[in-house]
């Protein structure tokens, strides 16, 4: 890539980053092995979002992690001896060049034969025309191409990082090749400041230790515990229970994230192991490598990677020294905005935090344990979905489809699958078919909305809980310390008209029961998408209604805002309504938070979720990157979430209300920012959303309620009883839900200050 071009792109990428990354106040509480705050290593830069090792990956590390971040490069020799940062020994792995170059060789690495393109078949010139690109296929290839010119140690350097780090893997490789990585190193060390140099091979680090300069550490990096170190013939396994040794080599150990955390084949986390504490007392700091947002990460963390880093930084026993990451700012996040901070702190006052279904992500939701776990976490409301069943109980359940959310498919109630194209497309169970005796013998079971890319949610609860009436959550709610409850209302006209269930009158009538009436302590919100409910509601209570826009709209009339002041306090709007998004990025922001805010309706957002691939790609896998864009820079009221742990450690991290001293890991993201630095063709754009009108918002009436029908009648479309179970369900009974957005992650890539 021309100079200019990349020139142009740093200064795209620089203007949209109006503040440095600073480190806000510290701790004198780590348990690091010199007292300080544990560094942040960057993987080829910003990785998780840029091209490897590329001058956009790099720069974007640096102005977006902690002040004292550390770049990374591996090293990698040419023909003529010019040392690259290149992530892999083969360049066919993370680059164009089989485009440029079309014959690839065989050589012996490691023991074994390896096809592909090297650098010690090229010069430094010959590599000029090769360009970086996206090495694992799962990340955005979009971005290939984008200031992504090889990378000499020496051009690295005139970043002027913080601290720079050099890894040498392959040094065995490169003295076949009549290379020297020894004379490179301490060569280079003399022109540029080293802070680390890495090596697997204990050898290596023995050859320049007497000669590198007392600036530069040394670390040993392990490999896995079956693998066996070149220069001593024994596996790394064995090493580690020698550390004694390895202090004559190094001044640090470079280990597994999993050498620290073990994590089970069912990825589940163990007991942590004594490394960080054996090495520290041998006087050897500890890295720990491998973090990256996309990354498998063990349920216990329920995909909030911040939670992972915490575990290495703040457990109450140890701290490793430094993290090594594709992601930067993440761990930038979690060390200097959500380390050492009490359990009991209350935090900020916004957003509130809404439950959907319990914590759904860690239980199945609408259960017993689900909502415990909601009050664990600090909720601030939690919600009940009312769902009717045939002898007039009002339950809670997050689909009036039982397939949705118990196993009943796989049970003997599988022969009472109906259609009824009025609720749902595919035949399905309902609860108005089965009484409520029947269905708390039903077996929950906890929604896995991303299947299909193999992202799990707890599988330990998957079947755990029971299920509860209406009653029962009221009863519990009461009891615990909540800000309220949420009841939401959906297909009254359809129960009332076929069913002879009035809904509504059972809500209200269980309200009352248990005394949540409107001097209650907690107050009551009442959900619906129709507005006819809300105002059936309106004129039988004083309860805060929240009115549920439940489609991606880009603008409301002014005279549709008018109509929804007339039958509700609040309302509820998708993401996608305030950042609209076209192949999964963010094109730009909407003002109806503004236009709502304006007429003192509060605004709520839905659908929070920690799995990274229900995120746009500029939130990079970082759910709280994503909360933070809605509340600072959309100033939304409230999020509605299946991780409300997620929601409420946001609310309490140090990094909020800094004013111009917040740091940029803790910025707003730029919607749209991304897009203007993609370099390759977006397919077409979608469709605008479409505006919200007044007559989107007006309902007819609810018809009245009519007689139940008897076991004996059917009445309207509930009459064809099918045996066909949906298609697309799943072996548990679950829906399979294809996600909005590509596989993939990342990147935060342009911040503002207010």
């Amino acid at each position: 890539m021309p100079i200019l071009r990349s020139m142009l792109l740093l200064f795209v990428l620089h203007s949209t980053l109006l503040v440095s990354a600073k480190r806000s106040k510290g701790t004198d509480l780590w348990k690091t092995l010199n007292g300080n705050a544990p560094l942040v290593v960057a993987r080829g830069g910003f990785s998780g979002l840029f091209p490897d090792s590329s001058y956009a990956a790099y720069y974007l590390a640096l102005t977006t992690s902690l002040s004292d971040v550390i770049l990374w490069c591996d090293v990698q020799l040419t023909k003529d001896g010019a040392g690259i940062c290149f992530p892999t020994l083969n360049l066919a792995n993370s680059s164009d060049i089989s485009n440029v170059y079309k014959d690839s060789k065989v050589y012996l690495v490691g023991g074994e034969l390896v096809r592909g393109w090297f650098s010690v078949d090229y010069t430094l010139k010959n590599l000029s025309n090769v360009y970086l690109t996206q090495g694992i296929y799962s990340r955005s290839p979009l971005f290939d191409g984008t200031v992504s010119n090889i990378l000499t140690v020496e051009e690295v350097a005139q970043f002027k990082p913080p601290g720079l780090w050099l890894n040498i893997q392959y040094d065995a490789f490169f003295r076949q090749h009549n290379l020297s990585m020894r004379s490179f190193v301490l060569s280079v060390s003399k022109r540029v400041i080293i802070n680390y140099v890495s090596s697997p091979e204990l050898g290596f680090l023995g050859s320049i230790a007497s000669r590198i300069g007392t600036k530069t550490k040394l670390v040993f990096r392990f490999l896995e515990k079956d693998d066996t170190e070149p220069s001593t013939n024994q596996t790394y396994g064995s090493l580690l229970s020698n550390l004694t040794f390895v202090k004559k080599f190094a001044s640090g150990i470079l280990v597994p994230k999993s050498y620290i955390w073990p994590v089970n084949a069912g990825l589940y986390l163990q007991s942590p192991t004594s490394v960080v504490s054996d090495a520290h007392n041998e006087e050897l700091e500890v890295f720990a490598s491998d973090f990256a947002n996309d990354a498998v990460l063990s349920y216990n963390y329920s995909y909030d990677p911040i939670a992972e880093y915490l575990s290495f930084v703040d457990n109450g026993n140890f701290s490793v020294d430094g993290v090594l990451s594709d992601f930067p700012i993440t761990p930038s996040e979690a060390i200097d905005c959500f380390s050492y901070i009490s359990k009991n702190a209350t935090g900020q006052a916004s957003p509130m935090v809404i439950t959907h279904n319990g914590a759904s992500s860690v239980y199945p939701g609408c259960t017993d344990v689900s909502y415990q776990q909601a009050v664990e976490d600090g909720a601030d409301v939690i919600d009940c979905s009312v769902q009717m069943t045939s002898d007039g109980i009002p339950i809670c359940l997050g689909s009036i489809n039982l397939i949705e959310g118990t196993t009943v498919a796989q049970s003997s109630y599988s022969i009472r699958s109906v259609d009824i194209p009025e609720l749902q497309k595919s035949p399905g169970i309902f609860t108005f078919n089965l009484t409520w005796k029947e269905i708390q013998g039903l077996t929950p079971a906890i929604l896995n909305p991303y299947m299909d890319y193999n992202l799990y949610r707890y599988p330990a609860h998957k079947n755990s809980g029971k299920l509860l009436s209406v009653d029962d959550f009221l009863s519990f709610a009461k009891t615990k310390p909540l800000s309220g409850v949420l009841i939401r209302v959906e297909n009254a006209a359809y129960l009332a008209e076929y069913q002879g269930l009035s809904v509504i009158d059972a809500v209200i009538d269980s309200l009352h029961k248990f005394g949540y009436n409107n001097r209650t302590v907690q107050k009551v919100m009442i959900l619906s998408t129709n507005s006819s409910v809300l105002k059936e509601f309106k004129k039988k209570t004083s309860y805060e209604l929240v009115y549920d826009v439940d489609e991606n709209i880009s603008d409301a009339l002014n005279s549709s805002i008018i109509e929804i002041k007339g039958f509700a306090h609040s309302v509820l709007i998708t993401k996608q309504t305030i950042f609209p998004a076209s192949d999964g990025f963010l094109t730009g922001a909407t003002d109806v938070v503004d236009k709502l805010h304006a007429y003192n309706i509060s605004v709520y957002a839905s659908l929070f979720r920690n799995e990274y691939v229900s995120q746009p790609w500029d939130f990079f896998s970082d759910p709280i990157v994503e909360i933070n864009t809605y509340v600072s820079l959309a100033h939304i009221d409230g999020v509605i979430t299946e991780f409300p742990g997620t929601a409420i450690s946001y609310r309490k991290n140090k990094c909020l209300n800094m004013g111009n001293n917040t740091p940029n890991y803790m910025l707003p993201v730029l919607p749209g920012g991304l897009m203007k630095v993609i370099t390759t063709n977006l397919p077409p754009a979608e469709a605008p959303n479409p505006v919200l009108i007044e007559a989107d918002v007006i309902e007819p009436p609810l018809p009245p309620v009519v007689e139940k029908p008897t076991n004996s009648e059917t009445r309207g479309p509930a009459s064809a009883p099918n045996s066909r179970i949906a298609a697309s369900s799943t072996q548990s009974g679950q829906p399979r839900t294809a996600s909005g957005f590509f596989r993939s992650s990342f990147v935060v890539l342009a911040f503002i200050l207010f």
